[in-house]
């Protein structure tokens, strides 16, 4: 393909991470292409290389923040469009261990869209850019280098129409957002750059999704009934609104204790999840079409940072990276702040240095969820891994938060704003927070430190623990 313009930027992949990474490169390049081997333009249902589009995707608040930063007026687009909204820590319905949460508002919006959907406007947004093309039904074998491989200056792809010949895409820029399954790290050793080290931790997960319409409402105003698994019943579930007045649930299991896809198994197996109030919604409703299963046996980390040597003209982002347990619904939210990432590092008229976008993308970006995720799949006993004394105390106070979560929605909020990325973990240390989560999760309220009680109602007296 002739390059008519000055600069170019190449994305491969066309799903989310490669959406919002064309979106901050057509501020800094005169051209960009996404290129995918699916057609893209126009597609409505779940895509043949997105597997994961039939099952729920979660975009935690703090995507919501920056999907609307980098396309404004996109939530609301997505509200009018049908998708259903709410509170994070308000308006939804969580249980850990077991234990309903108190629900409290905290400014945390869910957008609850189908995977289908969110793609779609966020691809209408991209289309809209009069310097982004796509570039599709494309298979991609390949980067082009220097002679001295030290700079990617383009990338060799193949039409997937037939007698389609094998043609070059010349770059200042190669971005890939293809997913788990990237091929960089083969690539660049046999360009002869070192192997690129990999974290993988087998979690052996499992999960099966179908859709309903709903004939009674077991909501009673809320967004989603989110029962997690736990050590001691690791089997949990999401069942949500959705876009078209549908109702989508998400059951899963770890260590290969998986959902069945038969009708009549998969509701035995949500009757056994820790609460009844999904199986009992399930009497209600009419299945939209068949359960479907999908397979997540590791967890899978590329640490491109600890790289000693990368060309010059190559980055990385989203599942290509970094691969989460799906569970905590961090995917979406990481390759949109990853998108941040690389548009921190497009000095105006200078390219990026691979070296250090990938040290501030694990630094920023990966580091706290992959901390965060690391944590809880470790209070499986049977998930494989080092359980530190770090570990050990960050999940004794992980258990406490759960706890006194479900004794001061003040707390859920603090928790939810962390689960949900818009606040690092450290600021639940914060005096005002921790004080309560000692207090409730320690004590339930109730201690001889606890406030004094107003002999004429029973009302807490006018000493109060501080609010955070």
């Amino acid at each position: 393909m002739s390059d008519t313009t000055n600069t170019r930027a190449v994305v491969l992949g066309g799903s989310l991470a490669g959406l919002f990474a064309a979106r901050v490169l057509a501020d800094a390049y005169d051209e960009v292409l996404i290129v995918d081997r699916d057609v893209l333009v126009g597609a409505e249902g779940p895509r043949r290389s997105c597997p994961q589009g039939r099952h729920i995707n979660g975009l935690l608040a703090r995507g919501q923040l920056v999907m609307e930063e980098l396309f404004p007026g996109i939530t609301e687009e997505l509200f009018a469009d049908g998708v259903p909204t709410g509170d994070l820590a308000g308006d939804v319905r969580w249980y850990f261990n077991g234990k309903r949460v108190k629900q409290q508002h905290a400014g945390l919006v869910c957008v609850a869209a189908s995977r289908p959907m969110l793609e779609r406007h966020i691809r209408e947004r991209t289309q809209v850019l009069s310097n982004v093309l796509f570039v599709e039904k494309h298979d991609i074998l390949g980067l082009e280098t220097t002679p001295d491989r030290s700079r990617v200056n383009g990338v060799r792809v193949q039409s997937l129409e037939e007698g389609g010949a094998e043609e070059v895409i010349s770059a200042d820029l190669v971005v890939d957002a293809t997913g788990r399954g990237s091929r960089t790290p083969i690539w660049l050793e046999d360009l002869g750059y070192p192997r690129v080290k990999e974290d993988r931790k087998k979690i052996g997960l499992g999960y099966v999704t179908q859709h309903y319409r709903l004939l009674a409402d077991p909501y009673h105003g809320d967004l989603s009934i989110n029962p997690v698994a736990s050590a001691k019943l690791p089997r949990g579930a999401i069942f949500t609104k959705t876009d078209g007045d549908r109702v989508e649930l998400t059951t899963y299991g770890i260590l290969g204790d998986h959902p069945p896809t038969d009708q009549a198994g998969l509701y035995a197996w949500v009757k056994s999840l820790a609460v009844p109030d999904i199986y009992d919604a399930l009497q209600h409703a009419e299945p939209l079409d068949e359960p479907v299963a999908f397979r997540f046996p590791t967890t899978l980390r590329r640490r491109y940072e600890d790289m000693e040597r990368l060309p010059d003209g190559l980055l990385v982002t989203g599942d290509a990276v970094c691969c989460f347990n799906p569970v905590y619904a961090q995917g979406m939210t990481v390759a949109a702040l990853g998108a941040l990432t690389i548009r921190d590092h497009l000095h105006s008229g200078a390219a990026p240095q691979p070296g250090q976008y990938f040290r501030d993308l694990a630094r920023d970006v990966v580091d706290p969820p992959w901390q965060m995720t690391n944590t809880v799949d470790l209070g499986f006993p049977g998930v494989e891994g080092e359980r530190t004394i770090a570990i050990r105390v960050q999940q004794a106070f992980l258990a406490l938060v759960q706890k006194a979560a479900s004794r001061d929605g003040t707390v859920t909020a603090a928790y939810m704003r962390t689960a949900g990325l818009v606040e690092r973990p450290e600021s639940l240390m914060r005096p005002a927070i921790l004080l309560r989560i000692l207090w409730k999760g320690l004590f339930g309220g109730k201690s001889a430190a606890a406030p004094r009680q107003s002999t004429a109602t029973g009302a807490p007296a006018k000493r109060k623990v501080p609010v955070g």
